[in-house]
């Protein structure tokens, strides 16, 4: 048998991996040009949020809350639509929801803050993880809300309680502190049955616990200038309970 017969074992490795490195581009440039995709309904998802946020803004300078509702609300539908168009990108990829998450996962946040800063000026209450899921026309099965994304978010609404409630005191509303503490009091209360870990999230709730205290000093001010109603109220006896 010649040489020739055999054979090379040197051209045979350079073919194996010539056709493997062929299919590593192949997949980068496929998950380069997806993740280019979601980062350009991420920016709109920020453009948007970006008004809201400019109409809400309005609500600290005494605005009645109804009117700067009515314009925020306008864009939750843009929103709505986004995220559908967000969806139906991330469906051509099943099971890989969690590798691009971290594309769209900041601007979900300042969204669920967003939601959330509306549905308390509406209602006083917090908005819940299905409700933020409902608005946006999210479906757990196929493309949820993040339950991170939704904590993170709540805790960066609890960041406007402090200056929402100095501004109403300044315009009269002496009311405002209590009914605000309460709030807070029981929202922290809750997060503290999660056992967070060391994380952005846990660095964000322990946060909470100033915009807490900023509120509660409000409230003892206003009640110490006998502005305040008469009587110890629930959101006052609950803090001194947990100091």
């Amino acid at each position: 048998m010649t040489g020739g017969d055999f054979p090379n074992p040197s051209s045979t490795s350079s073919e194996k991996l010539e056709k493997q490195f062929e299919e590593f581009r192949h997949h980068l440039q496929e998950s380069g040009n997806l993740r280019e995709r979601i980062r350009a309904v991420a920016t709109e998802i920020d453009s948007v949020t970006r008004l809201i946020y400019a109409s809400l803004l309005l609500v600290h300078q005494s605005r009645p809350v109804a009117e700067v509702i009515e314009k925020a609300k306008s864009q939750v539908g843009v929103l709505k639509e986004l995220y559908r168009g967000l969806s139906d990108i991330i469906r051509e990829c099943p099971g890989q929801y969690y590798r691009y998450h971290g594309d769209w996962k900041s601007e979900t946040q300042t969204v669920v803050s967003l939601l959330a800063f509306m549905h308390w000026l509406e209602t006083g209450t917090l908005i819940l993880h299905n409700e933020v899921e409902e608005k946006l026309g999210l479906t757990p099965t196929e493309f949820g809300l993040d339950v991170d994304d939704y904590l993170i978010g709540i805790c960066f609404m609890s960041n406007e309680l402090p200056r929402y409630v100095v501004n109403q005191v300044t315009a009269g509303d002496y009311d405002c502190p209590r009914k605000v503490l309460k709030f807070l009091t029981d929202l922290h209360a809750a997060f503290r049955m999660l056992n967070l870990r060391n994380d952005f999230l846990r660095k964000k709730f322990d946060g909470m616990k100033y915009d807490l205290r900023k509120v509660e000093e409000v409230f003892y001010d206003v009640k110490i200038r006998g502005l305040a109603a008469n009587g110890d109220s629930a959101g006052e006896k609950q803090v001194q309970g947990e100091s």
